[in-house]
Order: C-alpha cells, then sequence, then structure tokens
C-alpha cells in the first residue's frame, strides 16, 4: 500500500504517545490486543464504505465462532485476526507468500487445529449467508432455516393463542356450570391412575437438565452482543468452560436418545400386553407416531377454538404431544449432527470440505433457536400454561393423574381400558410423599422460571437490533 494515504502506520496500531508494548499474538492478552486494532480500523472502513458494501471483514469476524468469543471478552482458544493474517506481514491473499494464500492456509489452520488437511482449510473465514452471488450455500441454508422458523413459530403461536383465549372461556363455562349445580361429577374422581413410569419420569428429567444446560451455555453464543451473553459467560468461567458443559449436555442428550430408541424397540417388539401386529402397533392409540386420528383431533381442536364443536376427547397421546416426539428426532439429526461436526472439525476435515462447517453453524445455530423458542413457549404453554393445568401440571414428575382428569383430558383411552378391563392394572395405592413433591415442584417452577427468563433475553436481544 505504498504510497496510499489510508495505510495504517505504526501509531495506528501502537499509538502515538502511549506507545503498547509487543505484545505475542499468541497469548491472549496478544491475541486481544491484536484483534481490537484490526476491528478498530477496519470497522470504520466499513462505516465508510456502507452503501455499497452488505458485508465485510469485521460482521463476518463477529458473527463466527472466533469473533464471539472474542466480543464476549474471552478470547483464548479463539482465533483472532493476527493468528490468520499475521500481525505485520499481511499481504493479498493471491499472493503465494500471503499466509491466507489456499496454499498456506491448511498450515496456517494447524497452528490452532491439529492435523488441519486442505480440505478442511477450505472453510469460509469471512463467509456470510446475506451474499447470494458469493456464499449461495450460506445463503439458501438460512433462507431454508429461516423459512422453517418462521412456518413453525407461525402455526404453533397461533395455536397457542386461540386455545389460550377458549381455555379461558372453558373456566368460566366450568365455573358457571357449577354454581348452578350443573357441573359434571365423575363417581370416585380423586383415584389416582398411573400415566407414566419410573424410567419415562427418570427420561424426562434428562430432557430437562440436559435441554436447560445446553440453552444455558449457547445461547450467550449466539448473541455475543448482548450484556446478559457476557454477564454469564463470566459466571461459567468462560467460553472454554461454557463449551464444556455445553458438551456435556449435549452427551446426556445423546443418552436419552438412546433411551427413547430402546423404549420404541420395546414397544414394538417386546412388549407383550398390547395386542397386534407390527404395524398395528406402529399406528395403535398407545404409540406416539401420527396416524389419521390426529388428523381428525386437530380438525376438532380447531374446530373448538371457534366456537363450532365440542371439545375432543383424545387417546393415550395427543398430536401435540406426538409433535414433540418426532421433533426429538429431527433434532437429533439437525442439532446432533452439526454439533459432531463443530464439535470434531478435524475429523470431518478429512473427507468434508471446510464450508460444511458454516453450513453446520447455521443449522445448529437456527435449529437451536427454533428448539429453545418452542420449548420454553409453546411447549410450556401445552404443558403448563393452558388454562386448565395453570400453573403447572405435575404428572410427568410423580407419574400419577386422577380419575376425574384421565377421563375429561383422555376420554378415549379411559373408554378403551374399561372395554378391556384393565383400569384397575393403573391403579396406584398411594400419592408420592410431601418432600418428593416439594423437590421436584420446586425443580420445575425453577425450570420453567429459567426458560421463561431466557424467552425475555432472547426477545430483547431481537428487539435491540
Amino acid at each position: 500500500m505504498a504510497g496510499s494515504k489510508d495505510a495504517p502506520d505504526c501509531s495506528n496500531c501502537h499509538g502515538l504517545h502511549d506507545i503498547k508494548k509487543v505484545l505475542d499474538p499468541s497469548t491472549n492478552e496478544g491475541r486481544a490486543f491484536h484483534t481490537s486494532v484490526c476491528i478498530k480500523c477496519h470497522a470504520d472502513e466499513a462505516m465508510m464504505k456502507r452503501s455499497h458494501v452488505s458485508t465485510t471483514a469485521v460482521e463476518t469476524y463477529l458473527e463466527s465462532y472466533h469473533g464471539k468469543g472474542y466480543r464476549l471478552g474471552f478470547p483464548e482458544r479463539a482465533a483472532g485476526c493476527s493468528d490468520c493474517h499475521t500481525a505485520h506481514t499481511i499481504l493479498p491473499k493471491d499472493d503465494p507468500a500471503s499466509s491466507i494464500n489456499p496454499k498456506n492456509a491448511a498450515t496456517v489452520c494447524s497452528k490452532c487445529h491439529k492435523n488441519a488437511t486442505p480440505l478442511f482449510a477450505k472453510y469460509y473465514a469471512h463467509g456470510s449467508h446475506s451474499d447470494r452471488g458469493k456464499y449461495p450455500v450460506l445463503y439458501w441454508t438460512f433462507l431454508g432455516m429461516t423459512g422453517l422458523l418462521v412456518g413453525t413459530f407461525a402455526v404453533f403461536w397461533v395455536h397457542t393463542l386461540l386455545w389460550m383465549f377458549r381455555g379461558f372461556a372453558e373456566n368460566r363455562e366450568k365455573h358457571d356450570a357449577l354454581a348452578a349445580g350443573k357441573g359434571h361429577h365423575v363417581p370416585e374422581g380423586n383415584k389416582l391412575y398411573a400415566r407414566f413410569q419410573k424410567r419415562h419420569i427418570f427420561l424426562h428429567l434428562t430432557v430437562i437438565v440436559s435441554f436447560l444446560g445446553l440453552s444455558l451455555t449457547g445461547l450467550p453464543l449466539k448473541f455475543s452482543d448482548q450484556a446478559w451473553a457476557k454477564s454469564l459467560m463470566s459466571l461459567y468461567g468462560g467460553v472454554h468452560n461454557a463449551g464444556l458443559i455445553h458438551r456435556g449436555c449435549a452427551i446426556l442428550t445423546f443418552y436419552y436418545f438412546l433411551g427413547a430408541l430402546l423404549m420404541s424397540i420395546d414397544y414394538l417388539f417386546i412388549r407383550k400386553d398390547i395386542k397386534g401386529t407390527f404395524l398395528q402397533r406402529l399406528f395403535g392409540p398407545d404409540s406416539l407416531i401420527p396416524n389419521l386420528r390426529d388428523i381428525k383431533d386437530v380438525v376438532a381442536m380447531v374446530r373448538w377454538f371457534l366456537y363450532k364443536g365440542e371439545k375432543p376427547t383424545f387417546e393415550r397421546w395427543t398430536y401435540w404431544e406426538k409433535f414433540d416426539f418426532i421433533a426429538v428426532f429431527w433434532g437429533m439429526f439437525a442439532i446432533g449432527g452439526s454439533g459432531l461436526m463443530l464439535w470434531f472439525p478435524q475429523f470431518f476435515g478429512h473427507f468434508l470440505p471446510g464450508w460444511v462447517m458454516n453450513v453446520a453453524t447455521i443449522i445448529h445455530s437456527d435449529e437451536a433457536l427454533l428448539a429453545t423458542g418452542f420449548i420454553f413457549t409453546v411447549h410450556f404453554f401445552n404443558t403448563h400454561g393452558r388454562p386448565e393445568k395453570f400453573p403447572m401440571d405435575f404428572v410427568i414428575f410423580n407419574g400419577q393423574m386422577t380419575k376425574e382428569e384421565f377421563i375429561e383430558e383422555r376420554g378415549d383411552q379411559w373408554k378403551r381400558y374399561e372395554e378391556q378391563g384393565i383400569t384397575e392394572k393403573f391403579r396406584i395405592a398411594r400419592p408420592t410423599g410431601y418432600l418428593y413433591d416439594f423437590f421436584f415442584k420446586g425443580f420445575g417452577f425453577a425450570a420453567l422460571f429459567t426458560g421463561l427468563t431466557l424467552v425475555f433475553f432472547m426477545l430483547y436481544a431481537f428487539i435491540s437490533k
């Protein structure tokens, strides 16, 4: 850049009077220093060129994993500008001596990523999903994930709002009926019946712990520009510690996914108490696999929302519970698969081009946003927030429900059990103890509060942008 008035000199980085000492770029302090001085000038350049530059090196860096670590105040284990471009020998990409020349990229990457291959080095260090011409794969991946998010939330948030309004009206109708002496009475309605076994309860507790852990450590990285994200990262002791917690919770996720698979195998192939062929079990009333009845239930529920029909009674599983179950399998494919790629990039970089990691980042990030937003709004409402259950449905923690609840919510299942003469097989002699209820209700409310707090933080992050 000889002769250019815009070229930086020594004072731009080291200062004019308060001259900064030479810092080793490989240290945390040095990496933070070199990155900050690079960003200072290149961010100004971005502002001057805003009219015709859609994305800049600074913007794409700060949106990368490395940049998020820097922005959160923990540059350790996250590459800074000088790690790739060097501190003083900064040359154009097409210069054979440049550190970012394609022939040298793998060597540069291997400084942090041991055994990095030329294929691994095809990672888009400054790739942008908004640049359709230069990064079409990232653009279409982001567009597809955005469509999935918007479509899912549009359908289920409308469903939630309609249910909320109709549920409040239903509660008023029940109250008026009782006041008029016309309330529906269920003989021995307080008798307890089992809905879940201990293994189901334990598996769901594992889901809660792992999901909250993943959310608490993953969302601060996604919203790294937020003050609350920096506070959470400081609480964990840095991005590295948060990553360890995140991966630990991911292992729990794989555990409960395996548990769900084993229970499905048990249901389809081993259990003798459920009659029928393989297909009858697969699509029967005790299965979580969607069937034609679910379509009828959805139509009946919408008609009830709109005061066009009676509230439907359900079998063992409702259509929204089946959706939650299927979402676990989709989530393991999307979040789990992309998460493994980001966890072991060198391994996948031996047979996949590095830009696949860019794709995996978009999928992992947006699918995680979909999962957290759905669980903390739609799922929380379906299970705990709906007017007939507010503030909490305790059945997932003790596995018990009264006869009155059983008949009102799952009348068709009760009717089927009566016809088979097996209702008393599920009768529970005595409820769970006071200490058990106290502990798990406290745990349940803590989980609810944590999830709703994260929803508030996410909404604030979107609004503040």
